[in-house]
């Protein structure tokens, strides 16, 4: 057995994965032999608990060891972990370990700031999102291909985080996992999902790196999939979305199911344990080692969360504490559940049982000293207050609670009607009925002006049937009812600049910086918007912006590459073209698939007077999507150039057909002109 000062560690965290779509949990929807296999050999918690039913948080609870009470990140997207955080990585990395994190979605992309003390922070899934899907992701072989080659590089003792995040809504498993699962497509996600992991589990017993590897396998949350009438997740937290499975194995521990009631802030502290390392005091959860070794301890309280619908909305926040196997949740209809006897939480008992000593149980949670630092810090008072908060990183989010105190009305459950016509309406405009969907979204509006989901929702489907100034005219509404809902504000800006109404685009997305300065595609997006009227210095300004709050973006140094062509181009400055080719080499660096950052290097080798390099890289563009029309039009004219009719005419008449009749009467004239040119010289050319 490996002694604690060489063990090291592997933390999986598997997104949205159900306990109970585990076979080592539940056999009654799929096998999971792989991580079965796992917990065989070790502890698997049978009761543990996420603290946020939502992906950043949860994973920032893990590898902080503290709750959102604390850290203050509970949402998705404009949550910024401080920079003076004491992580589980940097803890490691400060005791000799290699740390590396090879993350899988855009939720944990490294401007949030889970990268803190990781040698490598490997977030290279591609820039932009596959058709149907919300985020840009990579799937689990190809994160896990990527933790394994840094493993086996390593030298001597290593800390990994592998994240997977294919059971995530849209559930698109790939084959023969599809066809295994065709009634039920997320239980064929997590069936891939268990394959996948085989790899890396196996290459642990084969290397041999296994046996010296304190290992944790985790989800970071569940899935509804409709119980309380929620569909996915992060509006409720029930336990089919805070109930999650974990399972530690490796040096020391002994195989067991454990029935007592744990949580993600546990995992922290016992890795310490694990590894006979001190556990910062900043910790606020209990270490599981007793567990590991067959013992007991004593239960602590579990807080929880679910806070994306008051801060999107302004609905009531719901709150709560599991202690004793009965579970309370603060809501203005209150619910209470006896775990033991309704674990599914069918029956809500608030009205029988004596609330208060729950209650102040959650108020002595929410007000100790930790928790209470954190809210008073991140209350902003002042501008110069919110800028100091900004600048360290502890801005939550810019949605001020609209109510000192909320009442039935803007309970969840009472909305939960008004969600359920929402995605009633998604539905129904997904499969073409249009005008239903639209009548549902607008009662919605009429019935809640701040649900801002409607409203963007019906943008995205007027959109689709090319209605779109019916379709910003929804956006413009939306926004006169909800001028301070940042996420609203943004979304509108943003639609905006893609339709080509720069000016009023970067009004709005000016109004977005006035409430939160920190994200950096409204600085990006302006960065296009003023580009686009002509404004090509304020364009660098904002397009800098952007890069320094997420250097790493590839759509961000393509952007700023291509201003550097065009200002290159205008002042033949042939600095301008060199931080063109550099800004575009990292661009292609983060995500090789992206066809524009080639076009865009072949733009500034071809203004440099290097033709044939250009050819390289508009090549690779067209290789990487063959209807990239730009990169198609400048070959036929580089090819020209270079004397290669035969593959000018080649792309001549290619573009041609690409562009259709979505061409304007000059440039069509002007292919057309090349293709004559080309065809004569074939013709002169076979006499």
């Amino acid at each position: 057995m490996a002694r604690a000062a060489e063990t090291n560690v592997l933390l999986i965290t598997i997104d949205t994965l159900r306990a109970d779509r585990l076979s080592c949990y539940s056999t009654k929807f799929v096998q999971t032999p792989r991580i079965d296999a796992l917990a065989a050999r070790g502890v698997l918690f049978e009761r543990a608990f996420a603290h946020d039913p939502t992906t950043l948080p949860s994973h920032t609870n893990i590898l902080l060891g503290q709750t959102s009470l604390v850290h203050g990140v509970n949402e998705n997207g404009l949550s910024i972990i401080p920079k003076e955080s004491m992580t589980l990585a940097k803890l490691l990395k400060s005791k000799g370990y290699a740390t590396g994190a090879f993350v899988s979605a855009f939720p944990l992309d490294s401007r949030f700031g889970l990268n803190l003390g990781f040698d490598l922070y490997d977030d290279h899934y591609p820039a932009k999102p596959a058709p149907g899907f919300d985020y840009a992701e990579r799937k689990a072989e190809r994160t896990i291909e990527a933790a394994l080659a840094w493993i086996s590089l390593q030298k001597g003792k290593w800390f990994c985080w592998v994240h997977l995040w294919d059971p995530h809504f849209p559930y698109a498993p790939p084959e023969p996992y599809a066809g295994r699962f065709p009634q039920d497509p997320y239980s064929g996600e997590v069936a891939y999902i268990d394959a996948s992991l085989g790899k890396l589990l196996e290459t642990g017993e084969k290397k041999g790196w296994s046996s010296q590897t304190f290992i944790v396998l985790t989800g970071d949350h569940g899935e509804s999939l409709g119980e309380h009438g929620e569909l996915t997740h992060s509006y409720f937290a029930y336990n089919s979305t805070i109930w999650i499975p974990l399972i530690m194995a490796g040096p020391g521990t002994q195989a067991s199911r454990v029935k007592d009631y744990v949580c993600h802030v546990d995992i922290f502290p016992t890795v310490c344990d694990v590894l006979g390392i001190g556990k910062p005091p900043v910790l606020q959860g209990e270490s599981l080692a007793p567990f590991l070794k067959g013992k007991t301890k004593k239960p602590v309280p579990i807080y929880f969360e679910a806070l994306q619908a008051n801060m999107d909305n302004g609905w009531a926040p719901l709150r709560g504490i599991i202690e004793n196997g009965k579970k309370y949740i603060d809501l203005p209809i209150p619910e209470f559940y006896d775990l033991e006897r309704d674990f599914d939480e069918q029956t809500n008992l608030a009205e029988k049982v004596d609330l208060s000593p729950f209650k102040k149980k959650l108020e002595a949670v929410e007000k100790a000293p930790a928790a209470t630092s954190r809210s008073q810090g991140t209350r902003a008072i002042d501008r110069e207050t919110r800028d100091r908060l900004k600048s360290l990183g502890y801005i939550v989010s810019p949605i001020v609670q609209k109510k000192k105190t909320y009442g039935r009305e803007d309970d969840l459950k009472t909305l939960r009607p008004l969600r359920q016509k929402l995605e009633q309406a998604s539905q129904w405009d997904r499969v073409g009925r249009s005008a239903d969907a639209a009548r549902l979204f607008e009662e919605v509006i009429q019935t809640r002006k701040d649900f801002s989901a409607a409203y963007d929702l019906l943008f995205q489907s007027y959109r689709k049937q090319g209605r779109i100034e019916e379709g910003l005219q929804v956006l413009e509404k939306g926004f006169n009812a909800n001028p301070d809902n940042y996420g609203f504000v943004t979304k509108y800006g943003l639609a905006l600049v893609k339709e080509g109404r720069f000016k009023r685009g970067a009004e709005i997305l000016e109004k977005a910086l006035g409430l939160f300065t920190q994200d950096a595609e409204v600085w990006n997006s302006l960065g296009l918007a003023y580009w686009k009227q002509g404004d090509l210095e304020r364009a660098l300004k904002y397009f800098k912006q952007a890069l320094a709050l997420d250097p790493n973006d590839a759509i961000y140094n393509d952007n700023l590459g291509s201003l550097y062509v065009v200002m290159a181009m205008k002042a033949k400055n042939q600095d301008n073209l060199q931080q063109a080719i550099g800004y575009f080499k990292t661009s292609i660096n983060r995500d090789p698939s992206l066809a524009s950052a080639y076009n865009g290097l072949a733009g500034a080798y071809s203004v440099s007077g290097k033709t044939a390099e250009a050819i390289v890289q508009w090549e690779k563009a067209v290789n990487l999507d063959p209807k990239y029309d730009f990169a198609v039009y400048n070959l036929a004219f580089a090819y020209l150039d270079k004397g290669d009719k035969k593959r000018a005419l080649e792309y001549g008449q290619k573009y041609l057909a690409l562009k259709g009749s979505d061409i304007s009467a000059q440039e069509r004239q002007e292919v057309e002109a090349l293709i004559e040119r080309c065809k004569k010289q074939e013709s002169s050319s076979g006499l």
